[in-house]
């Protein structure tokens, strides 16, 4: 059985130029597949996006066919409050426990506000969130 906590990001790597970050988001407009969390990384010829999106499998089939390179990756979503020390709880957890957090991003809306995180053992990650009662994001509320 999948686990619903387990979000798939697309890691879509384009050249650094004008232009091409617009190319990948005229895809997603075009399919209409709405993107939930991002981060644009770079380096002097390309760029790494990272994206959280609400339709992943559709997303990589139509940016694959366009001939541009992307990738899937598991990600946990975890469900932050507003106050200091929020970040602190979830890191902690996963850092008593042994996991390290690869790297992650932010997401802050209205009505959800969480942290896109890579670790090095997503599903014991998964596991010690909910022991500590941190809230986790499911797939279903992206």
């Amino acid at each position: 059985m999948e686990n619903e906590n387990i979000i798939t990001q697309l890691s879509i790597f384009i050249s650094n130029e004008p232009g091409r970050l617009a190319a990948i988001a005229e895809i997603l407009k075009e399919f209409k597949i709405n993107v939930k969390g991002l981060n644009l990384a770079e380096s002097s010829e390309f760029g790494i996006l990272r994206a959280i999106v609400d339709e992943p499998d559709k997303a990589y089939d139509l940016i694959r066919s366009r001939g541009v390179i992307v990738k899937k990756t598991d990600m946990i979503g975890i469900g932050m409050r507003d106050p200091p020390g929020s970040l602190f709880e979830a890191a902690d957890v996963l850092g008593k426990a042994g996991i390290n957090i690869e790297y992650g991003y932010a997401y802050s809306g209205k009505t959800l506000n969480s942290l896109f995180v890579r670790v090095d053992d997503t599903e014991s990650a998964i596991d010690v969130l909910k022991k500590a009662g941190i809230k986790l994001i499911k797939k279903s509320e992206i």
